[in-house]
């Protein structure tokens, strides 16, 4: 589906355990393999607690995984350490879910948009002022909020000085993490706009998690559905609704609202709760409505069946 030249993450079987009190190991991410191409959005979707974010986060070098490995153009960047570490920093970005956490609150917007810049030893103390209008004009802000502090913007232009923050170096990766989930929708359409055409400006590789599957439709190339650590669905994210098969990711889209939906049909909820990560077979067989004995005692893995479309159940 993508050309693999263009290949810029290579995530081969990540794991990530953690101790739990009874001396056991919880299994947050098992095994995950996803590739992000340049220009291209992956978009990771999933309820809370699946795994998303710990994932990312390996990502920004924020966390580290217990196995596998991360080729970021060749190399695993989770052996990098020292100077090497820091010269890829500038490469790979992150826009936080909430910008108000991640703002230092007694620093000015032109301050917080520019400190990549002065880290990196990109411009120096003078230039500040202006390389801050820029950026901020970048994302379809004026000039003059640069002297402003947090607090006096509103949550969708925070978001946007996030994201000038975080396109500040020109990274080839940006890691958005719920990046329009806390903004009212009519300025999540904006955002996503902005973040689209911002990527085809600067062929900036995109990783977006997100809870809603309609949403990622709209504008992501390819999109990995997530449940309980495991990665149960990767598919195109054009026509995804279509292509979609996994019980899961079918639960997901039909919790979509949207205007044009049929109001006539009854809307279907997932019954149950996710079962323990230390349990063993498919993580999803206890609200799975086509659960078999198999399905209890064998955990499935990812199998191709269709172009760029693998999907972990036993039912394919």
């Amino acid at each position: 589906m993508f050309d693999e030249k263009d290949l810029l993450i290579d995530a081969r079987h990540v794991t990530r355990r953690f101790p739990t009190n009874d001396g056991r190991l919880l299994t947050a991410c098992d095994d995950i393999n996803l590739k992000f191409y340049k220009g291209k959005t992956l978009g990771l979707v999933g309820e809370s607690g699946c795994g998303k974010s710990t994932f990312m986060r390996f990502l920004v070098w924020l966390d580290y995984p217990t196995e596998g490995e991360i080729f970021f153009h060749g190399k695993d960047i989770t052996k990098m350490k020292g100077a090497e570490l820091h010269e890829n920093r500038q490469h790979i970005q992150m826009v936080f879910q909430d910008p108000s956490t991640s703002f230092n609150p007694k620093m000015k917007i032109k301050e917080i948009v520019c400190e990549p810049l002065l880290n990196f030893n990109r411009i120096k103390p003078s230039e500040m002022d202006a390389k801050a209008r820029e950026l901020l004009e970048l994302v379809e802000l004026p000039g003059d909020f640069a002297d402003r502090y947090p607090h006096n913007m509103s949550g969708g232009q925070r978001q946007r000085v996030a994201i000038a923050r975080a396109i500040a170096l020109e990274p080839e990766f940006i890691v958005m993490d719920e990046a329009t989930s806390a903004l009212d929708v009519s300025v999540q359409k904006t955002v996503i706009e902005l973040i689209t055409r911002l990527q085809r400006e600067k062929n900036i590789t995109i990783g977006f998690i997100c809870h809603d599957l309609g949403l990622i439709e709209s504008f992501a190339h390819q999109v990995a559905v997530m449940y309980l650590g495991n990665i149960v669905e990767v598919m195109p994210g054009e026509g995804l609704s279509d292509v979609c098969c996994h019980p899961y990711s079918r639960a997901l889209l039909a919790s979509v609202f949207d205007t044009k939906m049929d109001f006539t049909k009854k809307i279907e909820n997932i019954k149950g709760e996710p079962p323990s990560p230390l349990d063993l077979g498919c993580p999803f067989s206890n609200r799975c409505p086509n659960c078999t004995e198999r399905c209890m005692q064998e955990k499935p893995k990812l199998k191709e069946i269709g172009p760029g479309h693998e999907v972990a159940c036993h039912l394919f």
